[in-house]
């Protein structure tokens, strides 16, 4: 068995960069990954990197109208030979960093706890045992997978990763679930030029958000031709000679929705499966989630979770902060903890972008707050009128005893850069006032805060 300071047990954001910081202060660290397409995680293979590449890409292509569809599916075609490359770089750029370090061995295979401190890899030349003084646990998540009749037989029904391989566009696709992922890739594959239906178990879309928000979102992208079923239950799929047959029922009534292709984007599960928990004592909640506490422990003593298999928030800025709590625990003052990173922004990449931060509105008056809600159409700034996105709204939260900032949710034109700065205005204690007489540069987004925060 071959002993290291540290095992991490998958390639991750938050794993590889807490290898490489391991490594610089000459600690013995084994990576490990169970598929050598996976070198540098979820984000940079299967989630922000490529799906964002398409999403640009996808732009590029709504700005390109008049096109045929034929003509569509060529450049969709070309949309995903180019993210193959940059995913084949970044992924290759990311393996090399770790492996050619002499102190980081990359182990490539399946791992499984035989003990807290002992690992056991399945690798292509056979298995290896390893031993570390610390474990940290990285595996991210995975999609979950509805119990549809005819998902298992169907060859036309794929998932967030799948269908980015997919080098056809559909013509008709059909998205199953109306959260934060179904409406990205509805976006997404509207603006390339498919005709595409959200099939919603719910009433509602995004639940998270206020339903003004909601309601905006959805308004603009039926404008963008995206359909909408909400309240409808998906019974079985049945594939056909040109494509697939969706069973679908609402308040009794039986339909059948006919489709080229399905995505089923049905929410994500922390990715634990053969990992063997419970050899090493560590114990998951009920949604199967590592239990871990605010400085990432789990139940045992060694062994740290970071990343989506936590079950928080899955997004790769949280798994890199994450590497920074263990940092600081194995290397530091240990002073970080998930209690106090502060607000956490998050980005939905539809057409425009739907960004927020804090607490919403529904939030923060169930929270007791006595709240002041400032709410602006984004076609009052120039910005927007000159990028051709003047649909949206913009929204600010306030405490109105303190005129600190509890919230806000743009839905606009370059909201995911915008939003940090309110982030680090929430984190930092600036008051809605003193964001609202800052200076910005005109014309640009951020220069809505001037309005946006003003009393």
């Amino acid at each position: 068995m071959k002993k290291y300071d540290a095992v991490i047990i998958g390639f991750g954001k938050g794993g590889k960069t807490l290898a490489a910081e391991l490594a610089g202060h000459d600690r013995s660290v084994a990576m490990i990954e169970r598929s050598d397409k996976m070198y540098g995680g979820t984000c940079i293979n299967i989630g922000c990197i490529p799906t964002k590449a398409l999403i640009h890409s996808a732009g590029l292509a709504a700005a390109s109208h008049p096109l045929t569809f034929e003509q569509r599916r060529a450049y969709y075609r070309k949309a995903v030979a180019e993210k193959r490359a940059l995913v084949d770089l970044l992924r290759d750029k990311n393996y090399h960093k770790l492996a050619d370090d002499p102190r980081i061995d990359v182990y490539t295979g399946e791992g499984r706890f035989l003990s807290p401190e002992s690992v056991e890899v399945k690798t292509a030349e056979g298995v290896v045992q390893l031993g570390g003084k610390h474990v940290v646990i990285n595996t991210g998540a995975e999609t979950a997978l509805p119990p549809i009749p005819g998902i298992a037989e169907s060859k036309r029904i794929y998932i967030s990763t799948s269908i980015m391989e997919l080098d056809e566009l559909p013509r008709r696709l059909a998205v199953v679930g109306g959260g934060y992922i179904g409406l990205e890739f509805a976006s997404m594959y509207a603006s390339f030029g498919s005709e595409v239906t959200v099939l919603e178990g719910f009433p509602e879309l995004i639940p998270r958000e206020d339903r003004d928000i909601a309601q905006a979102v959805r308004e603009v992208l039926e404008k963008r031709g995206i359909a909408f079923r909400l309240n409808v239950k998906v019974e079985s799929f049945r594939d056909t000679v040109d494509g697939v047959s969706i069973a679908l029922s609402q308040d009794g009534t039986a339909s059948r929705l006919e489709a080229d292709a399905v995505l089923l984007a049905t929410g994500r599960k922390p990715a634990t499966a053969g990992l063997n928990l419970a050899a090493a004592g560590v114990e998951t909640n009920e949604r199967g989630a590592i239990r871990v506490d605010e400085r990432l422990h789990t139940t045992a003593p060694n062994i740290y979770a970071i990343g989506d298999v936590t079950g928080g928030l899955q997004f790769t800025y949280v798994s890199l902060d994450d590497y920074r709590i263990v940092r600081d625990e194995l290397l530091g003052s240990a002073a970080r903890t998930t209690a106090n990173r502060g607000p956490v922004p998050y980005s939905v990449f539809i057409e425009p972008p739907l960004s927020h931060v804090g607490l919403h509105e529904e939030e923060a008056r169930k929270a007791g707050y006595d709240i002041r809600v400032r709410k602006i159409a984004v076609a009052s700034f120039p910005r927007a009128r000159i990028l051709g996105s003047a649909e949206g709204v913009l929204k600010a939260v306030i405490d109105a005893e303190t005129d600190l900032i509890l919230g806000c949710t743009l839905f606009g034109p370059e909201s995911s850069e915008v939003i940090n700065t309110v982030a680090q205005a929430m984190k930092h204690g600036v008051t809605a006032r003193e964001l609202s007489n800052s200076i910005y540069t005109h014309p640009s987004m951020s220069e809505s805060l001037n309005d946006l925060f003003a009393r």
